[in-house]
């Protein structure tokens, strides 16, 4: 038999293990598929807050499968279970995972003790957006303030979470920042 050496045959998707490859996915179709996502879900809602919490929704939902995969594939099945552990894990890992790189940054809030931030100059979701001038605040950040806090509740550290534009001085497109708010019941692991 020539050419069956090594190679494992899978009948099956699901015998195929979690743990092998990485798969990257065009960036094109990536654009495609969430400007389908943005453009249905507007059609489903009468205002902008409304179209972003349904965005978040959606994220939050990707969150949560993304942190069972990454847990298993990058952590041997363990979770974080320390609060700066988990703020790490997302900057870095989940960010990875799921942008291709780092995150640009991740801050603590200097008014309040229960806020972080991670901030992103030019976040993928907003990239290939157009927003008109009717939804001037609209921001498809949501998507990924929602897959933030999908990471975050389902790890045992619930928050509030959302997207921000930040204005920065001499760029024309401001940068994304997505507040975390953490609750009270976080707030001894501060």
């Amino acid at each position: 038999m020539i050419g069956v050496g090594k190679m494992k045959q899978y009948s099956n998707v699901l015998d195929k293990p979690l743990s092998k490859g990485k798969q990257e996915v065009s960036l094109s179709a990536f654009a495609f598929l969430f400007s389908e996502l943005v453009q249905y879900n507007q059609t489903q809602v009468d205002n902008i807050a409304e179209l972003e919490r349904r965005l978040e929704d959606a994220g939050y939902a990707v969150g949560a499968r993304a942190l069972e995969l990454l847990c298993h594939r990058e952590k041997g099945n363990r979770r974080e279970t320390r609060l700066l552990g988990i703020l790490s894990f997302v900057h870095s890992t989940v960010w990875k995972a799921l942008f291709g790189k780092v995150a640009d940054s991740l801050e603590k809030g200097t008014e309040h003790e229960d806020e972080y931030m991670i901030s992103e100059k030019e976040l993928l979701v907003n990239r290939f957006i157009s927003i008109p001038k009717d939804m001037g605040t609209f921001n498809c950040g949501a998507f990924v303030a929602g897959i933030v806090r999908g990471v975050l509740d389902n790890a045992g550290f619930p928050a509030v979470v959302t997207a921000h534009f930040v204005p920065v001085e001499g760029q024309q497109r401001p940068r994304t920042t997505i507040l975390i708010k953490f609750a009270e019941e976080v707030a001894p692991n501060i």
